[in-house]
């Protein structure tokens, strides 16, 4: 008889593995045992050497679906286990090996599901129905070893029957850690009511327009019928959420696809167990209120989650908005005495439940380009699953200010933490410190080393410098192209193209347009876009015709000729004369009127140049409106102009903007203008790219920066660059915008350590 000792490293706790490990061993006639030790699964087998080596391969290629196995380890074994195959208690105290894995939250199931909806089934109608296949993880679990004495279900004493389908190997729910039943498990609440009713009483109030507060698996969420403007328009005043677009939550796929147009790798992405928010092209003509996405011809759709929204989706019988249960700009609410107070004066009432949540998540975010996946917003089903980064040491990347995220990495592997929000926001910074020390405690990563941003007015800069730790700083826009190269395991050179709205650049200037040579380790500029003022600083952001008028007056003088006074008057006759006044004064005399060289700015000031955005309600809003308006229209690029300036190759934009206004005034339609921008920046990315290669540069391009969440703008640049012979990289799993930031910034540092051995 052969003896080996196994340990398999990855996801493999909170996603049936042990179960997984019992039924292949007892298959193969082995005797032995399996446990969850620390962040990982290991135990003994004992039997045919044949029968082992297949065990061994199996665990690699046939794991649950919710699993990711990284590494099996086969040593020889020290002890003759007894007869038969058993799963053994956890081992809490094993002596940490490797850092810990934690499994992202799964979508309800279709075994699940069914039994959700079976009359003859003990959880009909259960809303917190789960196996080893799906349900809560990252946002229960309190600590690791994965048990459920270590997460919030421990609350819950199962009932005979839950026990014993916990203790059968042949039943699903063996060892699954959240399984519950009516007898045993969560109940909803609604006031006063329980179950059935408390779910009947919170869809009759969506039913009667109003607005409703749902407990979901990583804090709560707002509701209400997406089919009733006067719903979603009161939504939107009491949530302070003026324009920026609302996800929408449908039955299922056939639904999904009557509202919009979803291709075959959509429908992959909305039915995959993470359930993210996919942006698809909505369809001409659809039920959902123009409220929820105005202006935009795209919509955020998403499947549902849980047992509570498949149920309410049930009651309601219409499409919902589901959106994040905060005040705009704020954390979405976690605990139940936190949400009564925060949301009191935006829901009509609160469908909530006893089972409490141990980590903020909100919803992900997708979309599909061509047939790449961009992540906008990484969260709930996606984070933490760990990402690959070989650091020499642990470390953390604290990201930057806006759509922040943090991310620890250690043994070979990243976890990106879920999106935070805006760090200027007192609630969120406090969630932002939270977050942080629970992912280290529960991944076992103590950072020696923390990156961040250049920028000393960031509030995750200033939190790094209060550590007493060693500190590395990270240019943003670095941070932005290397998070792509090291998402896609580029270890060499390549060209960064990073086009975003703001970063502190190494010269201390603001960028935002930038072609850089880089390896994970540094870089160097070889490009840009012309510097413009921006009047008012970081209250341009909110106002669109500020930048455009900074564009108009005081663009990098390269020497192309300005627009005519005749071209610009009507722009400038439709502003307000005391602000035009204002900003001609802030950009005459230099004050809080910094330059930028920056996409993202670019983007706004052709908006408002256009008219589709003079004022925005959030950062992006103008770029949004801009593609929206552009569509899949084809037009003539409009004219531009690349000039070498200090050793830099860079792309005047005065010829642009000038062609743009002697266009529309000859009354050329505002969408071929707006398509011929995109086009023109597709061409000035491959004119600049192309210029770095003949000077040198490798053939590998990495795209980054939150400019290439747009859709036309990603497709037209990657394929000019593809026709030159390149190799084009986006992100998937990482944030294309500064939610990449913290991997970007942990990729650099590591590599600077590894450069120091």
């Amino acid at each position: 008889m052969t003896v080996r000792a196994f340990r398999v490293f990855g996801i493999v706790q909170g996603v049936g593995f042990r179960p997984f490990v019992y039924r292949t061993a007892a298959a193969l006639g082995l005797d032995g045992w399996v446990a969850n030790v620390d962040g990982h699964v290991e135990g003994e087998v004992a039997g045919d050497p044949r029968a082992i080596d297949e065990f061994a391969a199996r665990l690699g290629t046939g794991a649950p679906p919710l699993a990711r196995v990284r590494r099996v380890d086969l040593t020889y074994g020290s002890t003759v286990p007894g007869k038969g195959f058993r799963v053994r208690a956890s081992a809490a105290d094993h002596a940490r090996t490797a850092a810990r894995e934690i499994p992202p939250d799964a979508a309800i199931c279709d075994a699940c599901l069914r039994e959700l909806y079976d009359p003859a089934d003990r959880r009909y109608r259960y809303p917190f129905i789960n196996c080893t296949d799906c349900g809560p993880r990252a946002t229960i679990i309190e600590d690791l070893p994965y048990d459920r004495t270590r997460t919030t279900m421990r609350r819950f004493p199962l009932c005979p029957a839950c026990a014993a389908e916990y203790a059968d190997p042949g039943n699903r729910r063996f060892h699954a850690e959240p399984v519950a039943c009516p007898d045993c498990g969560p109940r909803l609440a609604w006031d006063d009511l329980r179950g059935e009713g408390a779910l009947r009483a919170a869809a009759k109030a969506v039913t009667d327009g109003g607005i409703v507060a749902l407990k979901g698996l990583g804090g709560y969420q707002l509701v209400c019928d997406a089919t009733d403007s006067e719903a979603v328009a009161a939504l939107r005043s009491r949530k302070h959420r003026p324009s920026k677009p609302f996800a929408v939550m449908v039955r299922d796929i056939g639904t999904a696809a009557r509202l919009a147009q979803v291709s075959g790798t959509e429908r992959a992405v909305l039915t995959s167990p993470a359930r993210p928010v996919v942006l698809l092209p909505a369809r001409r003509r659809h039920p959902i209120a123009p409220e929820v996405a105005p202006g935009v011809p795209r919509m955020g759709l998403f499947l549902p989650t849980t047992g509570p929204h498949h149920l309410l989706l049930g009651e309601v019988a219409r499409p919902l908005v589901v959106t994040s249960g905060n005040l705009s700009d704020e954390p979405i609410a976690v605990e139940d005495a936190e949400a009564f107070g925060t949301l009191a004066s935006v829901a009509d009432g609160f469908l909530t439940h006893d089972r409490p949540i141990r980590a903020r998540y909100d919803d992900s975010v997708v979309r599909i380009a061509g047939r790449t996946r961009v992540t906008v917003r990484r969260a709930r089903g996606l984070a933490p699953a760990p990402l690959p980064l070989a650091a020499p040491t642990p470390l953390a990347g604290v990201g930057a200010q806006l759509k922040h995220t943090f991310t620890l990495a250690g043994d070979g592997r990243a976890h990106l933490a879920p999106h935070t929000g805006d760090l200027s926001d007192v609630p969120t910074y406090e969630a932002f410190r939270r977050s942080y020390a629970d992912l280290k405690r529960l991944t076992g990563i103590e950072p020696a080393v923390l990156a961040h941003d250049l920028h000393p007015g960031y509030m995750s800069t200033r939190w790094a410098q209060e550590q007493p730790l060693r500190r590395i700083a990270v240019q943003h826009h670095h941070a932005h192209v290397a998070a792509v190269a090291a998402e896609h395991g580029v270890s060499g050179p390549f060209i960064g193209v990073a086009y975003d709205g703001l970063g502190l650049g190494d010269d201390g200037t603001l960028w935002g347009g930038e072609i850089l040579l880089a390896d994970l380790s540094g870089h160097r500029r070889v490009g840009r876009f012309a510097t413009a003022p921006l009047p008012g600083g970081d209250a341009a952001v909110r106002h669109p015709s500020r930048t455009a008028l900074g564009h108009l007056l005081d663009a990098e003088p390269l020497g192309a000729p300005r627009p005519s006074p005749g071209l610009v008057r009507p722009f400038t006759e439709r502003l307000d004369p005391a602000e035009a006044a204002a900003v001609r004064a802030m950009v005459t005399r230099g004050v809080n009127c910094p330059r930028v060289s920056s996409a993202g700015r670019l983007f706004d000031a052709v908006a408002a140049l256009l008219g589709l955005a003079d004022s925005v309600s959030y950062e992006g809003e103008a770029a949004v409106r801009l593609e929206a308006t552009a569509g899949t229209v084809h037009a003539v690029p409009l004219a531009h102009r690349i000039v070498q300036e200090d050793g830099l190759w860079v792309y005047d934009s005065t010829p642009t903007v000038a062609d743009l206004l002697e266009r529309r005034a000859s009354g050329e339609p505002v969408r071929d203008l707006a398509a011929a921008f995109h086009l023109t920046l597709a061409r000035v990315t491959a004119d600049l790219v192309a210029r770095a290669v003949e000077d040198g540069a490798p053939h590998t391009v990495c795209l980054g920066g939150g400019c290439f969440a747009n859709g036309r703008l990603l497709t037209e640049v990657r394929r000019r660059l593809r026709s030159q012979g390149l190799r084009v990289l986006v992100g998937h799993e990482v944030p294309v915008g500064d939610g990449g930031i913290s991997y970007g910034q942990a990729a650099v540092a590591a590599a600077r350590l590894a450069k120091e051995r």
